[in-house]
């Protein structure tokens, strides 16, 4: 209980940042290429980010180079409801989300804001990672225990506490489009199966909650 209110407070403090101002002064618009190198990002316009015909609209799929838009308010703020098809725990995401969002909120046992996604599920990232590369260290075996956060090409990216500049995307070796916050690749714990779950922090030594910055979150 106090958990998820404490996830519910501070994810609704943060909206206050942009209430003042339009989506598109807290937005921007990632490309996504077919190289390996991060994608490269601009100020989102008001017709993307503003309105919530255009958020909700479903994504172009297929194509080799479409933009994602990243919105500074949360889905709800933006007419959609429910999960934009993210699957929790160990189920398979057999199709990118629609959307995707990242909220940052404290909770115990870590000491500091961590990232979770709209079904309160934690975000962690590898330290076998670097941070900008454009790539991602764990495939095959390793992201079917360990997920990686995907999306639909021409998908949206909703925020709650975390800072528009920070989120990125590339693509992955299997063609799929993964964020970053950050630079760092960001996935989920296949092991974690409802919300407030932790149980990947700190496995091997190498995976831990991911910050609101890409920073790695420890106990």
């Amino acid at each position: 209980m106090t958990s998820l209110f404490t996830r519910r407070a501070v994810a609704a403090s943060v909206l206050a940042l942009c209430g003042a101002l339009s989506l598109s002064a807290c937005g921007k618009t990632i490309s996504i290429g077919d190289s390996s190198t991060p994608a490269a990002s601009a100020p989102a316009s008001p017709s993307a980010a503003a309105s919530p015909s255009s958020t909700a609209s479903a994504p172009a799929q297929g194509a080799g180079n479409s933009a994602l838009q990243v919105v500074d308010s949360t889905a709800k703020d933006n007419g959609l409801s429910g999960t934009g098809g993210t699957v929790v725990g160990a189920a398979v995401q057999e199709a990118p989300p629609k959307w995707v969002q990242l909220s940052a909120v404290t909770s115990v046992p870590l000491n500091a804001p961590h990232l979770i996604n709209i079904n309160q599920a934690a975000l962690y990232r590898f330290d076998a990672d670097t941070a900008g590369s454009g790539q991602s260290a764990c495939n095959d075996a390793c992201a079917a225990k360990w997920p990686p956060v995907t999306i639909q090409e021409g998908g949206n990216v909703y925020l709650a506490g975390v800072d528009p500049k920070q989120v990125g995307a590339f693509r992955r070796q299997d063609g799929q489009v993964q964020i970053t916050v950050g630079g760092w690749p960001l996935y989920r714990f296949s092991g974690d199966s409802k919300p407030g779950d932790l149980n990947g922090q700190g496995l091997d030594g190498k995976w831990f909650a991911a910050g609101p910055t890409g920073d790695k979150v420890t106990q």
